[in-house]
């Protein structure tokens, strides 16, 4: 479980969390949606360890990540999967060796047992056993994305984060990237935040909803509330499009 409490983060002088609190459990897809420059990116590069907050804390199972010592950051970064915006896969590297390169940073476990793991991960996010040995550029867009999940959770993460990982993928493939860390969280009861700007994910997988606007937490709930939520941000955010328009027209029409 993560809980961040008071979270403020500010920029020469300009704020951009401007002070809420959230709580995320274990075995919950939590999505963090909101326009462009509403701080979703902020947010998770806090909650990541690549920014400090202004001030507020952010509790790692009951312990303030702020404090941690240098032993205490590199264990918990052992403990983090993250799934980067454009996956970020090493050009340099084939797949197993992406795959691979956590464990060489962050366990002592020899190169056949990291070689054996990867390849264990890779089977789970069913990358075909022909395509082990090429490089990011040889592979699409969607795969690209199943091996950054792979190298993402090939530690046994507790944690795992997503920015965008649907970003330029049509929709199919989307909603099996959308099943896979779905069922991944699931399946290792892990922790799992993802920033998006999908409501097609909001629907799908959404366990936890969380709404930012210009650096507040303007509304939070489930999936099956957002679509009813009565904050007129929400409703604009949600309903940009006449298809979820029609929904909610039809939802509405139910419960009179």
């Amino acid at each position: 479980m993560i809980e961040v409490k008071d979270i403020r983060k500010s920029f020469d002088g300009v704020e951009v969390l401007k002070g809420f609190s959230l709580t995320f459990e274990k075995g919950n897809v939590s999505l963090i949606i909101g326009q462009s420059g509403s701080g979703k990116t902020v947010f998770l590069k806090n909650l990541i360890g690549l920014l400090t907050p202004t001030s507020g804390e952010i509790m790692y199972e009951g312990q303030n990540m702020i404090n941690f010592d240098y032993a205490q950051k590199q264990k918990l970064r052992s403990e983090i999967g993250v799934v980067f915006q454009g996956s970020a896969l090493y050009d340099s590297m084939n797949i197993v060796e992406n795959v691979k390169f956590p464990l060489q940073m962050f366990s002592n476990i020899s190169n056949a047992d990291a070689e054996r793991r990867a390849l264990e991960v890779l089977d789970r996010v069913e990358i075909a056993k022909t395509a082990l040995k090429k490089y990011p550029s040889e592979i699409s867009g969607g795969m690209q994305k199943r091996v950054a999940i792979a190298r993402a959770i090939v530690n046994n993460p507790k944690y795992l984060f997503a920015d965008e990982p649907n970003s330029g993928l049509d929709p199919k493939t989307a909603l099996v990237i959308d099943k896979l860390i779905y069922d991944i969280t699931k399946e290792y009861n892990t922790t799992t935040v993802i920033n998006t700007h999908d409501m097609n994910s909001v629907m799908e997988i959404g366990d936890h909803i969380v709404f930012l606007k210009n650096g507040f937490l303007e509304w939070e709930g489930t999936k099956e509330e957002i679509l009813v939520a009565d904050n007129p941000n929400v409703i604009d955010f949600v309903y940009s499009s006449n298809l979820f328009k029609k929904l909610r027209e039809a939802l509405l029409k139910e419960q009179r």
